[in-house]
């Protein structure tokens, strides 16, 4: 397959990925921020709902530049619709319709025609038709377009090279939110010594939860309270979790092992590091050694596989 195919399927499935990810984090914000929080000391900015997405995604610095004042109607909109964040749900479906329309000849109709339909529906939409018809029915619109593309992807393509990229790039990107979001709670946005337990913190457990689509499987698993050290072991251990740690890299290390050949190792060796670590990990020594930097840790070494996957079979970035 050629470099350009595979960076434009692996980069198609990441957008689609990275819009369904930051729609549910502007849900769950927004129903969060439905409810009584602190007040913050002057100059802090991460202590309320609202900043959750910028701090998970990035693009904080570029938010506050042009906008210094932290509403919730200006972080939807950054996150939404400013075509000039990538982080944003228009951007990345436009960036996703692009690439699959570069590679039509890759994908099949079906594909194709889900995907197009989601932009041309997107691209007319504004704040004000978004706010009338409702700010969740247009976050479920979101998930379910991306729900109803990778159910095409699975009932139509066949299972070659393109399928594996396309694969490769969806886990990717979730392992990535799901680490990004898991340390935003933990680390970043934790609450005052006195909520620390209380009502507001067991709302937002369970909140980081559903952003993830593991609220149910929590219960299932655990049917007692949310605590932070059991979801840390839901959302990093578990392997039967789709939005896991160790799920997404058990995909990833199958899918690298099938798509690497001999001349050309380190891609599979990384993936295998990871997957290892995950697969015989244990909770309290995650949690003994610090989440926050097992997190860093993790997301630094998805990095450098990244960059190998690059140099190895897509289009190289050069610095």
């Amino acid at each position: 397959m050629l470099s350009r195919t595979a960076n434009d399927l692996f980069w198609m499935a990441r957008d689609v990925e990275r819009a369904e990810n930051t729609a549910r984090m502007l849900d769950v914000t927004y129903r969060m921020s439905l409810l009584p929080y602190r007040v913050m000391e002057p100059g802090e900015k991460w202590a309320e709902p609202w900043a959750l997405p910028l701090v998970i995604t990035g693009p904080a610095t570029g938010y506050y530049a042009a906008n210094p004042v932290l509403s919730p109607e200006r972080v939807l909109q950054f996150m939404v619709l400013d075509p000039a964040n990538s982080s944003s749900i228009f951007a990345s479906l436009q960036a996703a319709r692009e690439n699959a329309r570069n590679q039509r000849s890759a994908i099949t109709s079906e594909m194709w025609e889900n995907l197009n339909d989601t932009w041309l529906e997107m691209r007319v939409m504004d704040f004000r038709h978004i706010n009338t018809a409702g700010i969740s029915s247009f976050f479920d619109w979101v998930k379910n377009r991306s729900h109803l593309f990778r159910g095409v992807i699975f009932g139509t393509m066949l299972r070659d090279e393109a399928y594996s990229f396309i694969r490769l790039g969806t886990f990717f990107e979730r392992a990535d939110n799901t680490a990004r979001i898991l340390d935003a709670k933990y680390h970043t946005l934790l609450p005052s010594v006195g909520d620390v337990g209380g009502a507001v913190d067991y709302y937002q457990w369970g909140s980081l939860l559903r952003s993830v689509g593991a609220f149910e499987a929590f219960r299932k698993i655990y049917r007692d309270a949310i605590t932070p050290a059991r979801v840390a072991e839901l959302l990093i251990l578990r392997d039967d979790v789709p939005r896991s740690l160790h799920m997404c890299m058990n995909d990833i290390y199958d899918i690298i092992r099938n798509i690497s050949t001999p001349d050309f190792p380190e891609p599979e060796r990384l993936a295998g590091e990871i997957h290892a670590q995950l697969h015989f990990g244990r909770s309290e020594e995650i949690l003994r050694s610090g989440l926050h930097e097992y997190l860093m840790q993790f997301l630094a070494k998805l990095g450098a596989l990244n960059r190998e996957i690059n140099r190895r079979f897509l289009v190289p970035v050069y610095e």
